[in-house]
Parts: C-alpha cells; sequence; structure tokens
C-alpha cells in the first residue's frame, strides 16, 4: 500500500540546510500495524507528515496504492488525505467551539460537496468509540481520554484506508493511554491499516511490526 523510497527532508534555516530524513526506505502492507519509534528530533513525526500527504519530500519517492505522492500538486494531495487519510495528533485538534458531533462531522466540509449522511456517519464513528452519549458536548466538557476518542472517531468518520497516529498517548496518563491504544488496536484488527510514531517503547511494542529512527535514518 505504501512504498517510499530514499525520503529525505531538509529545512534552510539562518543560511545553513538542516537535515531531518536522510534516505529513508519504507514499506507497509494493507492491514499492518507499524510503529516508527525515535527519541524526540530523530524525524518520526516528519516521516509520518510525508506519509500522509501533509508535507512533500525534499527528495526521494513515494507512492500511495501504486500511485505517486511526492509530486502531486496541493489539491491532489488535499483530495487524496480526504478520501484515504485519518490522522490523530498528541493535540487532540478539535475546535472548542463545536460539539464534538460537529468536531466528528468536519472532514466531510473539506472533502467535496456536502454529504446528507455526515451527520449520521459521525454519530456512528462517536457510537463506535464509545462516545455515543457525548454527542452534544464541547472539547471543554470531556476528559483527556474522551477527546483522543474523539479525535480517533474523526479520523475514521471517512472510513480511510489509513490512520496516522502521532504520539496518540503523549498527553494521556497511563491507564487512559493503554485504552487509547487497545482502540487503535481494535481499528487495526477491522481491517484499518495503522501507522503510528511514538518515543515510547511500551506503545511501540503494541505493534505488529516496529521500525526505529536515529538522526532522520532507520536502525539497521
Amino acid at each position: 500500500m505504501i512504498r517510499a523510497r530514499a525520503i529525505e527532508k531538509s529545512y534552510a534555516k539562518a543560511g545553513h540546510v538542516i537535515p531531518v530524513l536522510r534516505g529513508i526506505d519504507i514499506d507497509v502492507e494493507r492491514g499492518e500495524f507499524v510503529a516508527i519509534a525515535g527519541a524526540s528530533g530523530s524525524g518520526k513525526s516528519t516521516l509520518l507528515h510525508i506519509l500522509g500527504a501533509l508535507d512533500s519530500p525534499s527528495a526521494g519517492h513515494y507512492a500511495f496504492g501504486g500511485r505517486e505522492v511526492a509530486g502531486i500538486d496541493d489539491d491532489a494531495r488535499s483530495r487524496l488525505r480526504a478520501s484515504s487519510f485519518g490522522f490523530v495528533f498528541q493535540g487532540f485538534h478539535l475546535l472548542p467551539q463545536l460539539t464534538i458531533l460537529e468536531n466528528v462531522a468536519l472532514p466531510f466540509l473539506y472533502g467535496g460537496p456536502a454529504r446528507p449522511d455526515a451527520t449520521a456517519r459521525a454519530r456512528r464513528a462517536l457510537e463506535r468509540v464509545g462516545l455515543g452519549h457525548r454527542l452534544g458536548h464541547t472539547p471543554a466538557e470531556l476528559s483527556g481520554g474522551e477527546m483522543q476518542r474523539a479525535a480517533i472517531a474523526r479520523a475514521i468518520v471517512v472510513e480511510p484506508e489509513v490512520v496516522f497516529a502521532d504520539e496518540p498517548t503523549g498527553n494521556l496518563d497511563s491507564g487512559t493511554g493503554a485504552q487509547v491504544l487497545d482502540l487503535l488496536a481494535e481499528l487495526n484488527r477491522s481491517g484499518t491499516t495503522l501507522v503510528l510514531v511514538t518515543h515510547d517503547a511500551a506503545v511501540a511494542s503494541r505493534a505488529h511490526r516496529r521500525m526505529h529512527l536515529t538522526d532522520g535514518r532507520f536502525d539497521a
């Protein structure tokens, strides 16, 4: 499903070029649960953003489902994200002025014409993550674990092929984090491909396959 070769990413800062990714090769098969682990600054979030079409590599090739992604324009990347990818971040990224139901329905606003079943699908996604009783609540009325479950509902509401999770337990206590990982693992067992990045070896151990980044390279 995912095939990336010789991926490099650099940033210019104060007249200097700072390399972040240095020749990354990675394949992810449909239905896998892959964890990319590494310390802060190792490049794991940058790699996730490239695989999720949120950013472009400085060099290299990335294909999703056999289609080259690295060189497509912004509109095509947006369509790919809207139709095939879901994202879960450490910071939840829920809009405080909207209800949880409205937050979860948001991806349908970005994916093209309004869908008449957007609210019904958002409700089903929230029920799937155990928040069917919180539909009218705002993020401020939820616990950290509930906000992350709402973020997962938003990620899966379009029934994506892949969910990308960036430190999804980073803002949670260990017990709540374990519950979120159980939910993500259940999504994977139901057929969703899952790519997770983390600095925590215990979180990475939940994956089928683990890879470790150090200074922008995978360890041998």
